[in-house]
């Protein structure tokens, strides 16, 4: 037996039709959007370098003997070791070391011009984001001026090179335990290009870094040191050579008794910077086999 339709059933109908359409076409926005986060987050790196030293180098007849440990009151040589970082990167911006590091916490479809997602919400970075370590250099000959002599570092793949993404931070202090901040120096540790770089932060484009002033996403031209304010050193005479554009990152000072000097604490970071267009999730999967930092000693000028 059919009964009539009763009043207003169409309507129902009609609404419950476009209901479900809403329903379908939030479903689909969201799984957009889930695949975007999935595909922007995967962004996760792992530094487990195998062999990670840092040296100190002497420049031939500079008179004093420039040593390195990993701390203030431990046992001082020619190189060091690096406190080992077995936790995975997750990148990171800053155009200031001091200020703090900051990481996206969510992701937005990109719009036209721009990467599938982009980086959209930040938030305040964690410790364990980055790798940090503190080292000391001290001397027992004559005041010694600090140089960079090299930055080397193996790609775990050529093709895909992890190092193209990555920052060496030196956060310098002034002599004497706990010595306060002298100085800072971010450097880019290679010249090489990813393949697949990409730049995916909305607010800013190549060449910029969060602004580590501001909280929200703001971003600032920001242009890292590289290998060109490197001092030379030469493996077979010891002899080290300033370049007209070498950079002095601090004065270790001797003692005229021939004691050892205060130590000077420089404190090492190693981040990948997230607005890097080089930073891009075809690196999920490398790592930095090697680094090694070379620090060399010149008579003060």
């Amino acid at each position: 037996m059919e009964y009539p339709a009763r009043e207003g059933s169409k309507e129902q109908n009609c609404g419950s039709r476009g209901l479900k359409r809403r329903l379908t076409a939030a479903l689909a926005a969201l799984l957009i959007t889930t695949l975007a986060v999935v595909s922007a987050t995967y962004a996760w790196y792992i530094y487990n370098t195998g062999s990670r030293t840092t040296n100190v180098r002497m420049a031939a007849g500079a008179g004093a003997s420039l040593q390195i440990s990993n701390r203030y009151d431990g046992s001082y040589g020619s190189a060091a070791v690096l406190d080992s970082f077995t936790g995975r990167l997750r990148p990171v911006s800053t155009n200031r070391i001091q200020s703090g590091f900051q990481r996206v916490s969510e992701f937005a479809p990109g719009a036209d011009g721009q990467a599938k997602s982009v980086a959209s919400t930040f938030e305040k970075g964690n410790s364990s984001d980055y790798y940090k370590t503190s080292l000391f250099l001290r001397t027992n000959g004559e005041d010694t001026d600090i140089y960079l002599s090299n930055i080397g570092f193996e790609d775990s793949s050529e093709k895909n090179p992890i190092s193209s993404a990555i920052r060496l931070g030196l956060v310098v202090h002034e002599a004497g335990k706990n010595g306060k901040v002298s100085g800072e120096y971010i450097f880019a540790i290679s010249n090489r290009k990813n393949p697949e770089a990409e730049y995916n932060t909305a607010t800013g484009r190549e060449g910029y870094v969060l602004d580590a002033a501001k909280k929200d996403g703001s971003t600032v031209r920001f242009t890292p040191y590289t290998s060109e304010v490197f001092c030379e050193y030469d493996n077979n005479t010891g002899a080290v050579t300033l370049k007209d554009g070498s950079l002095k990152l601090c004065t270790v000072s001797g003692s005229a008794d021939g004691k050892n000097g205060e130590p000077v604490e420089i404190e090492l970071y190693i981040w990948l910077e997230g607005c890097d267009e080089d930073c891009t999730s075809n690196l999920a999967d490398q790592t930095l086999k090697n680094l090694a930092v070379s620090f060399a000693g010149a008579g003060k000028k």
